[in-house]
């Protein structure tokens, strides 16, 4: 990529597409089971203050603001903020939000202290350089707080052409479909994250898998199974390998040492 992806033009689409599906709602279930778990450990009986980088509509951090939590959402599209202000008013959460117009890389512009919380989620695949964007989003968490990072998986793009016999495709280094405009451009090696991650001197605390085996099953109309079984089953087997790295997606979150 040579720029970064603005979602101004496919807004509306994206919003419907992404968080109101089936693949949304299983990323919803199991990432906010982690997010649970994120809280807890953070939660000192105070609210904390959350940044959502690249957040879109914000659907995690409103849920997270409904405990009470104050969250700065950022996001280069003037559009997608439009669309999460009237979300957040709808759901009377506006008094617990600062929304900012920005590319995640420039938020060190508008936050006045570091935060305890930092999401940034299913971002870092559609910028040009999702290193760089990482690293500054990883200096703006507080010591002692948490970076929670969601990326697209190369692993994950890799397994699905090959179950679907797309060989050719992966023999010439799977170049982006024009037509799939919802599909980013590239996965991320998982192992090149978790070590930009490191390096910046976090530590791991766990990794999820999201949708590990929902988006192989080649034919919806077979098989014995309801979609709320494939939720419990994805939530079930999200944390364990080899299923983790076989996500479309993985969820790594990781804390900033206290000195």
């Amino acid at each position: 990529m040579t720029e970064d992806r603005n979602f101004d033009d496919i807004a509306h689409k994206f919003v419907k597409n992404i968080y109101g599906s089936g693949k949304g709602e299983i990323r919803q279930a199991v990432v906010w089971q982690d997010i649970e778990q994120i809280l807890t450990l953070l939660n000192k009986n105070k609210p904390l203050s959350v940044l959502d980088a690249g957040g879109g509509v914000g659907q995690l951090s409103q849920l997270i603001a409904k405990q009470g939590h104050k969250v700065t959402l950022c996001d280069l599209s003037a559009e997608m903020l439009e669309l999460a202000k009237t979300q957040i008013t709808e759901n009377g959460l506006m008094d617990q939000y600062c929304l900012v117009h920005c590319a995640v890389q420039d938020i060190k512009q508008h936050i006045d202290t570091p935060v305890s919380l930092v999401l940034f989620h299913a971002v870092m695949e559609w910028l040009s350089d999702p290193k760089a964007a990482l690293e500054i989003l990883l200096e703006q968490v507080a010591p002692g707080g948490v970076a929670s990072v969601m990326f697209y998986n190369q692993n994950g793009l890799l397994f699905k052409n090959l179950i679907c016999g797309n060989l050719t495709h992966v023999e010439e280094g799977m170049p982006h479909r024009k037509r799939f405009k919802l599909q980013p451009q590239k996965g991320l090696p998982p192992e090149e994250v978790y070590h930009w991650i490191e390096a910046a001197g976090f530590n791991i605390l766990g990794k999820s898998g999201v949708r590990t085996f929902h988006d192989y099953m080649r034919d919806s109309r077979t098989g014995d199974f309801t979609f709320e079984q494939v939720v419990a089953m994805e939530q079930k087997l999200c944390r364990q390998e080899p299923f983790v790295s076989l996500g479309r997606y993985i969820h790594v979150w990781a804390q900033r040492p206290e000195s």
